[in-house]
């Protein structure tokens, strides 16, 4: 199932759906009898990749998503939570490389967010969660190193190593922590639906989005009246979170 819902989540993804269209509209060309199909798949694709390509459609997309929490400022209050619970969001393992080197930007935004509010909760535990997923080493293993190089000691963390995607951290997590309360650290994108599974879960987290970057840049120059390959990405972070919400939404309506 896990394999499945990759497969599935990148088919639907938005470059993968223009280029299928695109191509399908090129196959309608060779087929004499299909020309007006054929301009009419192929205008749509253009379209499509071109919209999804610009800054401000992207924004309003990623948005809802990136701001439905705020971010967590005055951790210190919440001085009977002994749990931060930090979700890796990629990493690719290479000896040849330092630990910091090794974990995605958002990853490492996590991790050191995660760090900053332990460090106002005195005597709290810093969970690290993420297994191997399609890499030989599971990556709390290489966030622990990462973390260890931003000065925390081994003591003051839990490696979670086992789970391959927030479904599977949030059991895992419940099996360390049980009902206690903790602070959920992931990217904002990522924030509404692992607050729901977490929820779901019995689980009582308390949100500390971070990695806002996507969508709370300004644009002021040339670019933003440019198409962008990176812009696309923003698109796929929050389509990606939508099936998510989806799939969460349709596993829980009884049948």
């Amino acid at each position: 199932m896990f394999l499945f819902k990759k497969i599935i989540a990148l088919l639907l993804m938005p470059l993968t759906v223009c280029l299928l269209v695109l191509g399908f509209g090129v196959l309608l060309l060779w087929i004499r009898r299909r020309l007006s199909a054929a301009k009419i798949m192929l205008t749509f694709g253009v379209i499509l990749l071109t919209v999804l390509s610009f800054t401000a459609v992207a924004n309003q997309i990623i948005k809802p998503l990136a701001s439905w929490y705020p971010p967590l400022l005055n951790a210190g209050r919440l001085k009977d939570v002994n749990w931060v619970v930090d979700i890796g969001g990629g990493h690719a393992s290479n000896p040849e490389f330092p630990a910091n080197a090794q974990i995605e930007n958002q990853t490492l935004a996590r991790l050191v967010e995660g760090i900053r509010i332990h460090r106002m909760l005195p005597g709290s535990k810093l969970v690290l969660s993420g297994g191997a997923v399609f890499d030989p080493l599971p990556e709390a293993d290489t966030m622990a190193k990462v973390a260890h190089i931003l000065g925390m000691s081994w003591d003051e963390m839990i490696l979670e190593s086992q789970a391959k995607d927030t479904e599977q951290q949030a059991l895992r997590v419940r099996e360390i922590l049980g009902s206690a309360p903790m602070i959920l650290v992931t990217s904002a994108v990522h924030m509404p639906r692992a607050m729901l599974v977490f929820e779901q879960m019995g689980l009582h987290p308390i949100p500390a989005p971070v990695y806002f970057f996507d969508w709370m840049r300004s644009e002021r120059g040339p670019q933003q009246f440019f198409p962008r390959a990176m812009v696309l990405k923003k698109v796929e972070s929050a389509l990606h979170e939508y099936l998510g919400l989806l799939w969460l939404k349709i596993k829980s309506t009884p049948l």
